[in-house]
């Protein structure tokens, strides 16, 4: 096991390495000062003002890109938001903007205050008492987004949260067994005022527990009921005697024929850089920048305490200050190199995350395999996988995100699913929005959607898409026994061309990004297609909150001309937003994306028709897609794989003596 550094020296730093805690430390420090910051201003996110691409690709270290801090703060004595750049090596606030209306995504500190403010509240008080509780400092409450409902006209531009009660048995217990159903505060984020308690009448508190740590199972008291944990489940011991195949140095990545660098952001949480393979004795790029750019979360039921439900998890809260520390034996298995990550609290103090990234190789059975059954020689060569990844806790949820490079060349990108549904109360017959996974307890249907920003870079920055579908063709002289099929495919010339493109699989449908200025030894344009896996879409209908604030979901890719200033789905502030941001405003201008710097953004999602077996520990669940190379090279480029071992050893690929033949089944 091994830790990357946490910090490095200035010559040495990379312009697109993660921020250091002192570079954190010393971005606010200046920020205060110049500005003349009270307490009263926070600071909601600090990331790396990542430098553009020509100043990347100068590598005279004379010309290196300064560094440069972007900073989100939120005035909340006066209800103001700025954004500011800070440059280290200068020590000058270069921008420093207000941005009117705006309302900032809620911040760790926020969650924890708006808690107390519920529990000091004398008219929650009532509300729990009316239920039988009088010991508040068992309930727990969680601060939701508003939303955009138009529900809550008499505080206008206030920063608002829908605060929801859920109560524990004891301090360890599950609160989520216990939802406090029709009983929800209105909470100001900036004044922390309880601003209305709303309660719609009593539902009976679920009976029964829902632990599923082992030390808090009891024999009774809990669904589903207690068992013995297994005691027949082997070991399994992975060991790499001569260490793994990657190299690290800092942030940056080597592994069989793959370059990489790793990034780290507060609201995006892993990132890849700079990705790209060795081919002929050169680092062919992929990709320029990989991330997940929005997480967004809508619930199906339209009862009191749940029709708000609709979370954006990057933009509302910030999945990197979320990421878990990774464990031996627990998330990874293996030679593992963990990198640790740097986040900031309000005060712009620096945060450490400890082995905030994974990153570990993996056996993925067979790479590629023929038997010549004249001969009976066999050859075989198995299959391997960099494997890196980072698990986010937000809220109830749990979220992990891992990357995969394959020995061929393929790309994958998975998110899994874990930790625990929200829930709700009900007595008599469960509510038809969703399912009854405890007596007196259900987990309203919901979807999850994710959307991938890829800044392809296909063999150079000049890229063009087409979408591909496999089509029948009809019977007739050319087709006389009607078994003819072939692809078509359509250059997607423009933004709007490629707006709310849909995944096909009844035609098999990928999207092809190619670079159209080189060939490959066949004379065809080299490239990349995206694969998807998934064709889920909303529920929600046209002109509801969702087609509204998140119209990314609406469709599986759109593609646009590269713009650094556009980084994410919903926009830049979803929180409370009415909606239109983000996608549907950067293809406004219809710009060209043949054969220029494009983004493709991929939404895939998860289909969540909630199951009692999603009780109490909610088993995981994995979404997501690949990029695999299409005429990028020239063959199979896995087919350098050494034999393994056993087939070094002549058991796997040994022809059989010339005076035999194989022996073939036959039928009885």
């Amino acid at each position: 096991m091994t830790v990357s550094p946490a910090t490095t020296t200035v010559a040495t730093r990379h312009p697109l390495q993660p921020l250091t805690a002192d570079e954190i430390r010393l971005a606010a420090t200046l920020l205060k000062s110049r500005r003349q910051l009270t307490a009263d201003v926070r600071f909601v996110m600090m990331s790396l003002k990542e430098p553009d691409k020509d100043r990347l690709a100068d590598e005279d270290p004379q010309r290196r890109p300064p560094r440069e801090v972007s900073v989100v703060l939120r005035d909340r004595r006066h209800r103001r938001t700025y954004e500011a750049v800070v440059c280290l090596d200068t020590e000058e606030v270069t921008l420093w903007r207000p941005c009117p209306g705006v309302h900032t995504a809620i911040t760790e500190e926020e969650f924890a205050q708006c808690d107390a403010a519920v529990r000091a509240d004398p008219r929650w008080q009532e509300g729990m008492r009316r239920r039988g509780s009088g010991d508040f400092s068992l309930a727990m409450v969680d601060a939701w987004p508003t939303g955009h409902t138009g529900d809550h006209p008499d505080w206008p531009g206030r920063r608002l949260s829908y605060a929801l009660t859920f109560l524990r048995a004891r301090p360890r217990d599950n609160g989520y067994a216990r939802p406090v159903e029709n009983l929800v505060a209105l909470v100001d984020l900036d004044s922390m005022e309880v601003l209305e308690v709303t309660d719609r009448g009593v539902v009976p508190l679920p009976p029964l527990s829902g632990n599923y740590d082992p030390d808090e199972r009891a024999d009774d008291g809990n669904w589903p009921p207690a068992v013995r944990e297994r005691t027949d489940l082997k070991p399994i011991d992975i060991t790499q005697p001569e260490g793994p195949s990657f190299t690290v140095d800092g942030y940056a990545v080597r592994w069989q024929k793959w370059r990489l660098r790793l990034g780290f952001t507060v609201r995006e949480g892993l990132v890849l850089h700079q990705l790209g393979y060795e081919d002929k004795g050169r680092v062919r790029s992929v990709l320029h920048r990989a991330s997940l750019a929005e997480m967004y979360t809508p619930y199906g039921d339209p009862g009191f305490t749940h029709y708000r439900k609709n979370a954006f998890d990057e933009g509302e809260y910030g999945a990197g200050f979320m990421v878990n520390a990774l464990e031996l034996g627990c998330d990874c298995l293996g030679e593992i190199h963990y990198f640790d990550a740097v986040v900031h609290d309000q005060d712009g103090e620096p945060v450490m995350l400890p082995h905030a990234i994974c990153m570990h190789e993996e056996d993925m059975n067979i790479a590629w395999k023929h038997t010549d059954f004249r001969t009976g020689r066999v050859v075989t060569r198995r299959q391997r996988r960099l494997v890196i990844s980072s698990f986010a806790v937000l809220g109830n949820y749990q979220y992990g995100y891992f990357w995969y490079l394959y020995l061929d060349g393929t790309i994958g990108f998975e998110v899994k699913l874990t930790g625990m549904i929200s829930t709700g109360a009900f007595s008599g017959p469960c509510p038809p929005y969703g399912a009854a996974v405890a007596p007196g307890l259900y987990g309203p249907h919901h979807q999850h959607f994710f959307s991938m920003r890829l800044d392809m870079a296909v063999d150079g920055s000049r890229n063009s898409v087409y979408e591909v579908d496999s089509v029948p063709l009809p019977m007739d002289e050319h087709n006389p026994y009607g078994n003819a099929w072939r692809t078509e495919a359509r250059l997607l010339a423009t933004e709007r061309q490629a707006e709310q493109r849909t995944a096909q699989a009844a035609t098999g449908r990928f999207w092809n990004i190619v670079n159209p200025r080189r060939r490959n030894g066949l004379g065809e344009p080299v490239g990349y297609k995206l694969v998807p896996s998934s064709g889920l879409l909303p529920m929600q209908p046209r002109g509801s909150q969702a087609w509204h604030r998140a119209r990314f979901t609406y469709g599986h890719l759109w593609v646009t001309a590269h713009d650094p200033a556009q980084m994410y789905a919903a926009g830049d502030y979803p929180n409370q937003h009415p909606g239109d941001g983000g996608l549907p405003e950067y293809v406004r201008d219809d710009r060209p994306t043949a054969d220029t710097d494009i983004v493709l953004w991929h939404t895939f999602g998860e289909h969540h028709v909630v199951r009692p077996e999603d009780w109490p520990a909610m088993p995981v669940i994995a979404t997501g897609f690949t990029l695999l190379p299409n005429g990028f090279f020239d063959g199979n480029p896995a087919l350098d794989l050494p034999a393994p071992d056993a087939c070094r050893a002549g058991s796997c690929h040994d022809p059989l003596p010339d005076d035999r033949t194989p022996e073939r089944n036959s039928a009885p």
